[in-house]
């Protein structure tokens, strides 16, 4: 009930100002009972002490309690109480996301705890939970290339995907072109007006019938925007050298080579943008920046309806003027 009229507002506030009438009706009924009350002389008193009251006697104000409050309500009504009920029409438009994803054997490298390759899953899956309404695909590639998951808006079925991505799913190498290519043709034919591929790589392209400029030039034509992150610490970091026979790796500190030229251009040429991780944290803001970059589409319109409510509140206080009127001419009838 109070809910109700915390949303009611008035189209005409100014007739309010008339409830300053009802304290001067009080005030002249006070002073008209005073005035008017009628008297009845009587020799003595002694016979009417212990008589019970009747209902008349509690209800003699009744009248003006009545009238009082029908004028009340009809001042409402003069206010034009009424509701605004509100709604957004909005309309989400997500964009189509590949992320693909190095794999060689190099991202096992432990610059990045506890490798290169387990924190760019652990930080793209948090990216997935940030965009719901994104179709987002997922490419692997090292020596070749394949796609691991097709545009799909069913984010769990990626997650699950990325953890059972490890090194030596494919040949080994670094076919930056060919993972380039195969995202493209994953989102080329996507209706979405925005088109996103995100590249993340450690290493120099030595492998793939694709170059990766080439790559870039196919994906500019498409109208995808290519963000590639190279991944690695500067200098020097451990990592794999060698396999031992029981398929551990043996571990040396070897140089840390990216061709971020290329990567730079590719970023360039087809309107997006190239980063460098060299630690986790650097790779979460880096995650972060291409979030704030690449925004969902919404569209929103607002629609605002307005409701007359007088109509209760004239009921109400015919009601009370029809009781008030049986009252007067039956029960508190005065005689001439």
């Amino acid at each position: 009930m109070f809910d109700y009229f915390n949303d009611i507002t008035f189209a005409n506030k100014e007739m309010l100002w008339l409830l300053l009438v009802i304290p001067g009706i009080i005030a002249w009924y006070i002073w008209k009972n005073k005035i008017y009350s009628p008297e009845l002389k009587v020799s003595s008193t002694q016979g009417f002490e212990g008589l019970p009251r009747s209902l008349k006697y509690y209800f003699r104000h009744s009248l003006i309690v009545l009238r009082i409050l029908s004028i009340c309500l009809l001042i409402l009504v003069l206010a034009r109480p009424q509701s605004r009920s509100s709604w957004k029409d909005v309309k989400t438009e997500g964009i189509d996301i590949v992320m693909a994803l190095d794999i060689s054997g190099s991202m096992l490298a432990k610059d990045l705890k506890p490798s290169r390759l387990e924190a760019a899953k652990e930080v793209a899956q948090d990216f997935i939970d940030s965009r719901p309404n994104d179709r987002i695909g997922l490419v692997i590639f090292s020596g070749e290339s394949f796609t691991q998951c097709p545009l799909t808006t069913d984010h769990a079925v990626i997650k699950n995907l990325f953890a059972g991505i490890h090194t030596g799913m494919v040949k080994d190498g670094t076919a930056i072109g060919n993972g380039l290519a195969t995202s493209v043709s994953r989102i080329k034919d996507s209706k979405a007006k925005s088109k996103v591929v995100i590249l993340l790589t450690d290493g120099v392209n030595n492998q793939g019938s694709i170059a990766p400029l080439t790559a870039a030039e196919i994906a500019k034509a498409f109208g995808v925007r290519v963000y590639t992150i190279g991944v690695g610490t500067i200098g020097k970091a451990l990592a794999p050298v060698g396999m031992y026979p029981d398929g551990s790796y043996e571990y040396g500190y070897v140089d840390v080579n990216i061709d971020e030229k290329t990567l730079g251009e590719i970023g360039s040429m087809t309107g997006g943008k190239y980063f460098r991780a060299t630690d986790n944290d650097k790779l979460k803001d880096i995650y972060k920046e291409i979030d704030r970059l690449e925004k969902t589409i919404f569209e929103e319109k607002n629609f605002t309806n307005k409701a007359e409510h007088f109509l209760p509140f004239a009921i109400a206080a015919a009601l009370l003027l029809l009781i008030e009127f049986i009252l007067k001419n039956r029960v508190f009838r005065s005689i001439p």
